[in-house]
């Protein structure tokens, strides 16, 4: 008789953990959002009000509301894609504000460098050239 029932139960128990398997979204793609949620929210902060990278910033929120979407609508692999998406707009919007401001901290040494040049050509007395 208890091999009976546990004869039965074996295809029940079954059929439970497979119907809760394909009842939602996992775990692990619920946590890669919310780590593309936190990419996101930095993003944000670096970027800023920065013209560069913002295109990237609007197209990785846009991502992470798909994603989100996609959990409530129970769908992994959608959720998992447009997760992946957001973290890498956001990586690129983040290079691209802080490329900006290397481009223009390199463009402000350059500057400086030709100032401090006419400046000891005036000193020295010497007619200036065109070096950079």
């Amino acid at each position: 008789m208890n091999f009976r029932m546990t004869h039965a139960a074996c295809p029940l128990a079954l059929a439970v953990v497979l119907l809760a398997g394909c009842g939602g979204v996992s775990e692990v793609t619920k946590e890669r959002v919310a780590r593309s949620d936190t990419s996101v929210q930095q993003a944000q902060q670096t970027v800023g009000n920065s013209e560069q990278g913002a295109i990237e910033l609007q197209r990785a929120k846009g991502n992470l509301d798909q994603a989100r979407q996609a959990i409530k609508d129970g769908k992994e692999q959608p959720a998992e894609r447009y997760a992946q998406l957001a973290q890498l707009d956001a990586e690129l919007a983040v290079s691209k504000s802080q490329s900006a401001s290397a481009r223009r901290a390199a463009d402000e040494v350059l500057a400086s460098i030709k100032q401090l040049r006419q400046e000891a050509q005036r000193s020295s007395g010497t007619p200036p050239t065109n070096e950079q």
